[in-house]
């Protein structure tokens, strides 16, 4: 089984800003995994071509089955407000599973927002930075029909808060142990190198560098097994794309 998460930049390039659905579908399809982690993922607003990327990339990589998690209603950094368990649609900003292989279950659990606190971040396309205050905070969970077994996968972006997103790791991992196991998370958790090792006490599958894709220096990007998941065998490449700033993390097992 090939999993791949992915922090996709709302399908953008750092050097111009721009977004293109397209490219965003090809790149994915370019992964070629069976089960599939996007964050920062955007549905119908202006900044990314006013598309549903989800659906988009789901159609590009044959998904049998996928969901898109509005984390907010509105833009990152402009005019938004926390998405509710019932999503009614239109302009919204969050995470997407997809998978090619059957799922028997859907979960979404939301995390409580960090304090009102905020990072300068760059604008890709510019060297111009600006403030952001945090996000609220989602993971999505699949139960898949694996060639070895059923599985608990789930996807997720934490928050950038240090200490926060480790709390925040904590809480998911206690989510999932009230579902069907065993269980692989993955996702940018905003927490580097080997630390979610630590926080979760479950086996990093993965290891090198994300971000900044150009010239990574940390791992922001995991995918983690629950004690007890046991492959015969498990191999993983960080991969640079044709967008975003983040790189791909692709792992296979057996």
């Amino acid at each position: 089984m090939r999993i791949v998460t992915w922090n996709v930049l709302s399908g953008r390039a750092p050097s111009d800003g721009e977004a293109d659905v397209a490219r965003l579908a090809q790149c994915c399809k370019s992964l070629d995994a069976d089960v599939l982690g996007l964050q920062e993922v955007d549905r119908c607003l202006t900044r990314s071509e006013s598309v549903d990327q989800a659906a988009a990339v789901a159609d590009a990589i044959g998904a049998v089955d996928y969901r898109f998690v509005p984390a907010l209603y509105g833009t990152p950094g402009e005019t938004w407000r926390p998405a509710s368990e019932a999503d009614p649609g239109g302009p919204a900003y969050g995470i997407a599973l997809f998978s090619r292989l059957p799922v028997t279950s859907w979960r979404v659990l939301r995390l409580p927002q960090a304090p009102k606190v905020g990072l300068p971040m760059p604008v890709p396309g510019s060297r111009r930075w600006r403030w952001i205050g945090d996000e609220p905070r989602v993971a999505v969970c699949a139960r898949v029909r694996a060639p070895f077994g059923e599985v608990t996968v789930a996807a997720t972006h934490l928050s950038f808060v240090p200490a926060w997103n480790a709390w925040q790791l904590r809480r998911v991992v206690a989510q999932l142990r009230r579902l069907p196991g065993p269980y692989v998370l993955m996702g940018d958790l905003n927490i580097p190198g080997q630390l979610p090792r630590l926080f979760a006490h479950w086996r990093c599958l993965a290891r090198g560098g994300t971000f900044p894709a150009h010239a990574p220096h940390a791992q922001l990007d995991h995918v983690l097994a629950s004690p007890g998941l046991e492959f015969a065998s498990t191999s993983y490449e960080i991969r640079e794309m044709a967008l975003s700033d983040h790189r791909a993390v692709v792992v296979e097992v057996t």
